[in-house]
């Protein structure tokens, strides 16, 4: 096939330098998990060229800022959506149109923070310098309606203390004053390193008032902290913050925290033709992302939305909804953490077009996770790790 597919790279005789015509824009609705994904659909047009330019930023709010760039141009819908997918397919959030204005905005707030972090730009800066360079004033009002496009509705007192707490603990005080009544302190624990919130218990304190118990399993640099707090909620904001107990965990007491069961299904997989499996693969697995390990790939299909959130007892992984490992010695390896899971991506490769290429030899319930053990070890068969882990 003859994709019509460009990666730019810049120089005097790159289409960057042509006249671009803003056509459309989106930002995902994941800001208060401390990530946002932006898209931008620019149209150049002059004597010599017309196409279509776009534009994916990836930005975190926490330490790495403005992390990942990368463009296209021409209208390759396949290329569009790889990149798209790879970059944005684990956020868990809606794309939400936006305007020209709020979308520039948001690229030199980028970069802006990115200074501040003392965090180099990354590549391709020549690609989209123009919007840098353009006269973007948003008034406050109109920054606190972006800022609302960019936030997962709030609809729960669970939900947005579980989003409160991630945001405090990874010092991302924007975000967090966002959710208060805008009285209510936002870096009582200011002290800790930027910490990632693992786990969130919620307890009712005191009915009447709103008011719970959080015991916040947080995690910095493989350093585990028990912190516990009392937070009050009034009309779906934050409206009191008290810092309680904290005490340091060990990895292993961690570990125990964050254990749930893991269901696995093992297959024999009879190809070995890498761009038939990842294309099947992609028609069961849109929000997927793949990492490459010694002796094979894995495929982590997210949830299409962060409704993991919104639950008394938080998390963090509860984000991933399956797991595809492709070993490099003829398996594939199916994982969930619960039997609706496991039971769905197996209906899923039933209907692919893996399904003539795939034979079940073995189904599995582990009391904690094991996948990744196994991804980790030096065996490339499932069952002889199984063996030696028993003896």
């Amino acid at each position: 096939m003859d994709r019509k597919f460009k990666v730019i790279r810049g120089g005097m005789d790159s289409p960057l330098h042509s006249n671009k015509q803003f056509i459309s824009a989106y930002i995902t609705d994941t800001r208060l998990m401390g990530v946002t994904g932006l898209y931008i659909h620019w149209g150049i047009e002059d004597e010599n060229i017309s196409s279509d330019f776009h534009q994916f930023f990836y930005f975190d709010a926490e330490e790495y800022g403005f992390e990942t760039y990368k463009s296209i141009v021409g209208n390759d819908i396949e290329e569009i959506t790889v990149i798209e997918s790879a970059l944005l397919g684990g956020l868990g959030g809606k794309k939400i149109k936006i305007g020209e204005a709020e979308a520039c905005h948001l690229v030199q707030e980028y970069a802006k923070a990115n200074q501040d972090l003392a965090i180099p730009l990354p590549k391709g800066k020549e690609e989209y310098e123009f919007i840098l360079q353009k006269d973007v004033t948003l008034s406050l009002k109109e920054k606190h309606d972006l800022m609302k496009k960019m936030c997962d509705p709030i609809h729960s007192d669970y939900q947005i203390i579980n989003y409160f707490l991630m945001r405090c603990f990874g010092h991302d005080y924007y975000a967090a004053k966002f959710l208060t009544n805008g009285r209510t302190p936002v870096d009582i624990y200011s002290d800790y390193p930027i910490s990632t919130l693992c786990k969130n218990t919620i307890d009712i304190n005191d009915k009447e008032n709103n008011s719970y118990l959080c015991e916040s399993l947080i995690e910095s640099s493989g350093s585990y902290h028990i912190v516990v707090s009392e937070v009050t909620v009034d009309s779906l904001l934050i409206s009191e913050f008290k810092k309680g107990s904290d005490f340091k965990v060990s990895a292993a007491e961690a570990a125990m925290m964050l254990s749930r069961p893991e269901y696995i299904t093992v297959y024999d997989l009879e190809t070995d033709n890498d761009d038939f499996i990842d294309s099947s693969l992609a028609e069961i697995t849109t929000n997927a992302m793949m990492t490459i390990h010694e002796n094979g790939r894995l495929f982590l299909a997210f949830n299409k939305n962060n409704s993991h959130v919104d639950k008394p007892i938080f998390r963090l992984n509860e984000d991933v909804y399956g797991m595809f490992y492709i070993s490099d010695f003829g398996q594939m390896i199916i994982a969930s953490y619960n039997v609706r899971g496991i039971q769905s991506l197996e209906m899923d490769l039933r209907k692919s077009p893996l399904k003539g290429y795939l034979s079940m030899i073995a189904k599995y319930e582990f009391k904690e996770p094991i996948l990744y053990e196994f991804i980790q070890s030096d065996f490339d068969d499932f069952e002889d790790f199984l063996e030696f882990i028993r003896e």
